[in-house]
């Protein structure tokens, strides 16, 4: 039996080493995207190509050890790649770039650890290499199949070279680079120490421990809530930068049979076909093992409190536990080459709403309502001094009220990170940032209310090209369980209102740019929720009094709650059911009046 303490030991090094990984690439990357919006992320993986840290999700090392064999790698190699098509499934868009360092124990790999990260531009159509109307992968940027960046220590002058030249900011991606192969190396040496303290052997088994105990948790405290049987749900993205907008679905059929080795299968069969725009997201490889655990946080607010769904990490350990079922290619999530996928936010984040609510009408609704946390708005254009610049930011949205609390504001869903702090962008770009607030009546109404988005104001000082990779403009973030849907993505220039996907809408000078990003889905009526909480709103600006009035029937006298009043209006408001999933009004418009979906129905 594995000695329980060292696997405490080893489990508390590897997120150590992870942290300090990812310490070193903040402190020393050179781009905004990866310095200050931290839109970046390391992992370790053991011999196996399992991955053992459970604080983030990762790329994969299936493809280094495809094209290069383990026996023939050496201490100080560097491994990279950003091609989609050639990742099996670990890299979704070409501006993810991706190091890979072998950990090495007398001689022999016993581990790996990567680091991959989403970097200001890599070339292609436009800057920041995420062409918003691309029919292509070849518009997109330079595409790199698995190489060896690094030879034993040696850094490949040559490919470093051919990469910078296809970007528009050299220096930062030079700088990058740089970061992420010395971070990764450095933690490839502490995890040598490691191995060199307690032996190849014990250090595995500790590594089987780790995996093996995320197994039998999942299996034991979250997959067991979910009764057995077969459930069915579909969401949608809106536009993909070609077409014009309609309903492109992502349908996930979950089957749940505790007796099965895998106890859930998740079959995508009747997603829409591939997309002729750059929406599209390969992950039909390696049967799946990345979105097995890009999907498995979800899993997560199954747990018995809050609390203990913090401490539930998603590594290797969830992969046997779930079933993938893809359908043939030339899907959204089976394109086929060269289909672009630069937007592919729009799929991978649309499945994690999917598997929420089709687990949502398995549970009778213990699960929060619908978020899009993840979209990409910026300007570029030439600075004072004649120099091209690109400011380019993931800026959240509001996260899905739960069966237990209200939704969090502006949250990030990638792992620590973060919107640029203004005081920065002031300092290095021509533009004014006059608001960053919240985005009051935003959040999806509901007993728990959906969190608030971003509502940020940028006045330009010189001429400049507005973009936007935006999902979330027509449709809403759904509610649930009688929740009703928050407000979508809006951004107006100059008093015009904006599509969510645009390459470069020119701005004049002294105009201003509002943004306001999406609120989350409502859980729970809102007429269900206590009075004085939605004073409280209206106090902290989340909710305006005519919100209140309209949308939760709480009639205000200054600061005083009506009670008869907001009594009387709740029992006229009030509808003689609730919607189990309310997707809000930009639904109707999509899919010809319709106003909810037939898989809406429990």
């Amino acid at each position: 039996m594995t000695d329980p303490i060292l696997v405490e030991i080893v489990e508390g090094t590897l997120a150590s080493v992870e942290k300090e990984v990812e310490t070193a690439i903040a402190r020393t990357a050179r781009s905004p995207m990866i310095r200050d919006a931290h839109d970046f992320r390391a992992g370790i993986h053991d011999a196996r190509l399992r991955k053992l840290t459970g604080r983030s999700y990762s790329a994969l090392v299936q493809p280094i050890v495809r094209d290069f064999p383990i026996e023939t790698m050496k201490p100080g190699d560097v491994y990279f790649h950003n091609d989609v098509y050639l990742s099996e499934g670990g890299i979704g868009h070409l501006p993810d770039l991706c190091v890979t360092v072998p950990v090495f124990h007398e001689d022999e790999v016993v581990a790996f650890v990567q680091a991959f990260g989403h970097h200001d531009d890599i070339g292609g159509a436009v800057p920041g290499s995420m062409p918003s109307h691309a029919r292509s992968v070849y518009e997109e940027g330079l595409m790199v199949p698995p190489i060896k960046l690094w030879d034993a220590g040696e850094p490949n002058e040559a490919a470093l070279r051919i990469m910078t030249r296809n970007s528009r900011m050299p220096d930062s991606l030079a700088g990058d680079l740089d970061a992420e192969c010395s971070a990764c190396l450095m933690g490839a040496r502490r995890l040598g120490e490691l191995f060199d303290r307690y032996g190849k052997q014990a250090v595995q088994e500790c590594f089987d421990a780790i995996i093996g105990k995320t197994t039998e948790t999942f299996r034991r405290e979250l997959l067991a809530k979910i009764p057995e049987g077969t459930y069915a749900w579909e969401d949608y993205a809106e536009h993909d930068g070609v077409d014009e907008p309609r309903l492109h679905a992502q349908r996930i059929t979950l089957t749940v049979d505790h007796a099965a080795d895998s106890p859930l299968t998740i079959d995508f069969t009747g997603t829409s076909p591939q997309a002729k725009g750059p929406i599209n997201h390969a992950g039909d490889y390696a049967d799946g093992v990345f979105l097995k655990k890009w999907l498995a946080p979800v899993l997560r607010n199954l747990a018995d409190t809050p609390e203990r769904m913090a401490e539930l990490d998603v590594n290797e350990g969830v992969v046997p536990l779930i079933k993938m079922i893809f359908p043939e290619k030339g899907t959204l999530l089976t394109p086929v080459f060269p289909a672009p996928t630069n937007a592919r936010t729009f799929v991978i984040l649309r499945l994690l709403g999917v598997l929420a609510g089709v687990l949502a009408k398995a549970t009778g609704g213990r699960m929060p309502a619908d978020q899009e946390t993840i979209r990409y708005t910026g300007v570029h254009g030439v600075d004072a001094e004649g120099a091209p610049y690109l400011m380019r930011e993931v800026l959240g949205g509001g996260s899905g009220g739960r069966w237990y609390a209200d939704g969090e504001d502006t949250i990030h869903v990638v792992p620590d990170s973060r919107n640029i702090p203004v005081e920065f962008a002031e300092a290095r770009w021509p533009f004014r940032v006059e608001r960053l607030a919240l985005a009051c009546d935003s959040g999806g109404p509901g007993m728990f209310r959906g969190g608030l988005g971003y509502d940020k104001h940028i006045r330009m000082l010189r001429d400049a090209s507005y973009m936007s990779i935006a999902d979330r403009s027509i449709l809403s973030c759904w509610g649930v369980n009688g929740g009703l849907a928050g407000r979508p993505f809006r951004v107006e220039i100059a008093g015009k209102e904006m599509e969510g996907l645009v390459d470069d809408h020119q701005v004049q000078a002294g105009e201003l740019i509002r943004i306001r990003t999406t609120g989350g889905g409502g859980w729970g009526s809102p007429y269900d929720r206590d009075p004085r909480a939605v004073a409280a709103d209206v106090r902290d600006g989340k909710v305006s009094i005519a919100g209140a009035l309209g949308d939760y029937g709480v009639v205000l006298d200054g600061d005083r709650i009506d009670e008869q009043g907001t009594a009387e209006l709740r029992a006229r408001l009030r509808p003689p059911a609730d919607r189990f999933f309310d997707r809000g009004p930009g639904y109707a418009k999509l899919s010809g009046g319709r106003p909810h979906a037939d898989v809406d129905e429990l």
